[in-house]
């Protein structure tokens, strides 16, 4: 039987990515949810991942370019991405975005 864990957001501690990102994620064996905090201006650079992305703002906005197309995703809206495609995204305003991966997104574990 597979172990059961529980955890606190509370007690995890935020990684600081830049100046204007910080995050601080959970896994288990076969999915990740990451919760990324940017300021307004924080970018994401463009990259891919085995993983497939769902995204949910919470509050703010992100601009995703993906395949030279533009993408505004607002607060309670989700974005899906597909595994393999390149993308980066911009924060319009400080941001709180919730990302769950499946595969896990071996890129953001220390």
């Amino acid at each position: 039987m597979e172990k059961i864990i529980k955890k606190n957001w509370n007690e995890i501690k935020y990684d600081i990515v830049s100046e204007t990102i910080s995050r601080k994620v959970v896994y288990g064996k076969n999915a990740m949810i990451a919760i990324i905090i940017l300021k307004k201006g924080g970018i994401i650079p463009e990259h891919s991942h085995e993983s497939e992305q769902i995204t949910w703002i919470k509050k703010g906005n992100l601009i995703f370019e993906i395949d030279g197309n533009q993408y505004s995703v607002n607060k309670d809206e989700i974005l899906i991405i597909p595994s393999f495609i390149p993308h980066k995204a911009f924060a319009t305003s400080d941001t709180i975005d919730i990302d769950i991966f499946s595969p896990i997104n071996y890129n953001l574990i220390h």
